[in-house]
C-alpha cells in the first residue's frame, strides 16, 4: 500500500520547497554571472530586452579579460598567496590547537580565549600597524606582504577551533600508545592527527578561503598591477571612474569564484563535521 496523498504533500512542501528555493537562492548569483559575461555590449545596455536569457552569447569578455588584463597574473598571485598563508596557519594552528587541548599549565585557559578574541579584533584596526611593520620589512607592493599578514586572522581562528576537535578525541588513546613507548610527538603523528583530520581539513578549507577573498590587505599593501590579487584586480582595473566593465568583471567574479567552490564541494562534508565538533566541544 502506497503512502497517502496527503503525506505525499507534506513531505513535498516541508523538505522539496525549502530545497529548490534554497538552490535557487544559493546558484541564481552564479548563474547570474555566467549569463552577464556572455552577453555582448548590446544586450547588456539594452534595457527592453529580457535579463535572464542570452540572444547571442560571446566570449569576447573573457577575452578582454585575458588579453587586455592580468587577470591570469592576478589568479597566479592568489593563488600562491592563498595556498602559503594556508600551508603556514595549519602548520601554527595544529601544533598550538593540540598544546592548549592536551596540556595543562598555568593560563592556559585564558590563552585559549584570548586567541579567539585576537580572531575578533577587525582588519580595518590592524591594516594601518601592519602597513608600517610591512614598510620595515621591505616587503611593500609585494605578494610575501600577504602570506605575511594573512596567518595574523587566520592562526587565531584555526587554533581555536583545533582546541575543541583535539578535546573530543579520548585522551586514552594517546596515553595507550605512551604506555606502548611512543613519545608525544609520535602519539601526536600516528594518533591525533589521522583522527582529528575533519577539523584540520576544515581549518585548511576555512584559510584558503578567507586568504582567497581578502581585500583590504591587498588593496593596501600592493599598488603594482601585476602583483594584485583577483578580488583587488578585477574591481580595480575593471571598474574606471564612471565605466564599468560589466561583462569583463562578471567573467572575472565567476572564475574567481570557481575554485573556491569546487574545494567545498569536494570537502564539504569534512568541513562541517570540523566546524561542529569545534563549536560544541571547544
Amino acid at each position: 500500500m502506497g503512502p497517502r496523498p496527503a503525506a505525499v504533500l507534506d513531505r513535498f512542501i516541508s523538505i522539496y520547497v525549502p530545497v529548490v528555493v534554497t538552490l535557487v537562492l544559493l546558484l541564481f548569483p552564479f548563474y547570474w554571472m555566467a549569463i552577464t559575461s556572455i552577453k555582448p555590449n548590446a544586450e547588456l545596455f539594452d534595457t527592453k530586452a529580457n535579463p535572464f536569457i542570452v540572444l547571442k552569447p560571446t566570449l569576447d569578455h573573457y577575452r578582454y579579460l585575458f588579453e587586455r588584463t592580468l587577470f591570469a597574473n592576478w589568479l597566479l598571485n592568489t593563488t600562491v598567496v592563498a595556498s602559503l598563508s594556508t600551508l603556514i596557519s595549519l602548520a601554527l594552528s595544529v601544533p598550538a590547537g593540540y598544546a592548549l587541548a592536551r596540556f595543562r599549565f598555568p593560563g592556559g585557559t585564558f590563552l585559549g580565549w584570548a586567541i579567539f578574541v585576537t580572531y575578533l579584533v577587525p582588519q580595518t584596526l590592524l591594516f594601518l600597524p601592519l602597513t608600517q611593520v610591512i614598510n620595515w620589512l621591505g616587503l611593500a607592493n609585494t605578494i610575501w606582504s600577504l602570506v605575511l599578514t594573512y596567518p595574523t586572522f587566520l592562526v587565531p581562528f584555526g587554533s581555536w577551533l583545533l582546541i575543541g576537535y583535539f578535546r573530543s578525541i579520548p585522551k586514552d588513546l594517546e596515553e595507550s600508545a605512551l604506555v606502548d613507548g611512543a613519545s608525544r610527538l609520535q602519539a601526536l603523528i600516528k594518533i591525533a592527527l589521522p583522527l582529528a583530520l575533519p577539523g584540520i581539513l576544515s581549518v585548511g578549507i576555512f584559510s584558503f578561503t578567507l586568504s582567497w577573498n581578502e581585500f583590504i590587505y591587498a588593496l593596501v599593501f600592493i599598488s603594482d598591477p601585476a602583483n594584485k590579487t583577483v578580488p583587488v584586480g578585477v574591481t580595480s582595473e575593471l571598474i574606471r571612474g564612471d565605466v564599468f566593465f560589466w561583462g569583463s568583471l562578471m567573467a572575472g567574479a565567476l572564475l574567481g569564484s570557481v575554485p573556491v567552490a569546487l574545494i567545498y564541494s569536494f570537502f564539504v562534508e569534512y568541513f562541517v563535521a570540523g566546524l561542529t565538533a569545534g563549536a560544541v566541544k571547544g
